[in-house]
């Protein structure tokens, strides 16, 4: 990388905090401008700073990490959100990705992953720990064939694929609508199409899909 990625950590257990910081600390492209034990200072430093990356604890006191994402979303501060969490929670996950979440770590495994996952963010990827994207994308249906991911998505159009590499690389409607120039509701007809041509339905069933198979889009 050529440039330094700046980065706050905030996680109010002290010793995960330090596993963390010890593990991006190993990486020449990343420096920690700050790092807080609560939501609020979280949200202050990161409003000061504005750091390239925030790695959040979802649990913390005062604000928690969903909480100090809504504030950064208010405030259209570019810095990507990596989540830190102790739960496999469908509907948690749900809520993070709607908040523009480009990370999702087991707590358990953060200290080995987050240097992937900050790597895969900040080259515009979306990264979940392997030890629940499998629970995660599981747990709903996918399509209903045993259908080849590659005939699946011949069937879709120009749109309609560029769509959906962008939802697998953690973009939410918007972004994608801003990205390809069309309203964001016209992405949410092209994702409902997708929907209907996969066979799939549920709440961030096809996020799920996409993420699963993002190598053969």
């Amino acid at each position: 990388m050529s440039k330094q990625i700046r980065i706050v950590i905030a996680d109010d257990h002290p010793i995960v905090r330090r596993g963390i910081r010890q593990s991006i600390e190993e990486d020449m492209n990343f420096t920690i401008v700050g790092d807080a034990e609560d939501g609020e200072t979280a949200l202050t430093i990161i409003q000061e700073l504005v750091p390239d990356i925030a790695v959040l604890d979802i649990e913390m006191p005062k604000l928690d990490g969903l909480a100090v994402a809504r504030k950064l979303c208010d405030l259209h501060l570019p810095t990507k959100i990596i989540f830190l969490t102790m739960h496999t929670d469908e509907d948690l996950f749900r809520v993070a990705m709607e908040l523009g979440a480009k990370g999702y770590l087991l707590k358990d495994s953060a200290t080995e992953e987050v240097v992937e996952g900050i790597r895969a963010v900040s080259a515009g990827r979306l990264y979940v720990s392997p030890a629940i994207a499998t629970t995660l994308l599981g747990r709903r249906r996918l399509p209903r064939t045993n259908t080849p991911v590659a005939s699946l998505v011949a069937q879709l159009t120009a749109t309609e694929s560029q769509v959906l590499k962008l939802i697998a690389a953690g973009q939410s409607s918007k972004e994608i609508g801003a990205e390809l120039s069309i309203h964001y509701r016209t992405v949410e007809n092209h994702r409902t199409n997708i929907c209907r041509k996969f066979g799939i339905e549920g709440a961030n069933a096809l996020l799920r899909f996409a993420v699963l198979h993002k190598e053969s889009l």
